[in-house]
């Protein structure tokens, strides 16, 4: 959830026909369904609105399947994804239980009941449960001399590669098939089996497949 600033020039198409224009014009006006000091968070650790519906089409298309976005944050890319792709239901963890606070609220003054938090580490969750996954490299804050969300959880270098490594392997074991959309990431949690479809944002945006 930690990058260079990516919301601020990223805005939805204002002639597209949202019941809920008001939030989902511009990431400017969507951060507003969130408090001052969330909204100042925005452009390192929220995923921009045009990300989260581009890869929520890659990762749903018209099926009904289930997407979990590991380290939901305040939930920005679960709500933006599951109001254009309906079909789809959209799951967010998050180890901290303010943003999925936040993450809640949203949702309700979005009236979308294809999204559900959790609040809890990814690594107690089964991915047997879900059939694609979003990542916006929610591991970077536990390197040294990286933004922080705040302090409210432990960080460390054995953190970030036991979370890699864990992922790794749970994803090793999806089936041929699986979609896996990567924003700010290194790839050091990607299996070989993941082949790269497509790439945006000058390769910060990546679209994956399982051939194997």
């Amino acid at each position: 959830m930690n990058s260079p600033n990516l919301n601020q020039s990223h805005s939805m198409d204002p002639s597209c026909n949202y019941a809920h224009v008001n939030w989902f014009h511009s990431d400017s006006a969507f951060n507003t369904l969130y408090p001052p000091d969330i909204q100042l968070l925005a452009g390192q650790h929220w995923t921009p609105l045009d990300v989260a519906i581009e890869a929520g089409r890659y990762l749903a298309g018209n099926e009904k399947v289930k997407i979990l976005d590991i380290g939901s944050g305040v939930g920005k890319f679960c709500l933006a994804a599951a109001y254009v792709t309906p079909r789809a239901f959209y799951y967010g963890i998050e180890q901290r239980k303010t943003l999925v606070g936040h993450a809640e609220k949203a949702r309700a003054m979005l009236e979308l009941d294809n999204v559900s938090f959790i609040h809890g580490n990814f690594t107690q969750l089964s991915l047997k449960n879900f059939d694609h996954f979003y990542f916006y490299n929610a591991f970077y804050e536990n390197l040294a001399g990286t933004d922080k969300i705040d302090d409210s959880i432990d960080y460390s270098r054995e953190l970030f590669n036991y979370y890699n490594h864990y992922l790794f392997k749970q994803l090793e074991l999806k089936p041929r098939g699986t979609r896996l959309c990567t924003l700010c990431s290194w790839g050091d949690e990607i299996p070989p089996g993941f082949h790269m479809v497509n790439s945006e944002m000058n390769g910060i945006l990546k679209f994956w497949v399982k051939e194997s």
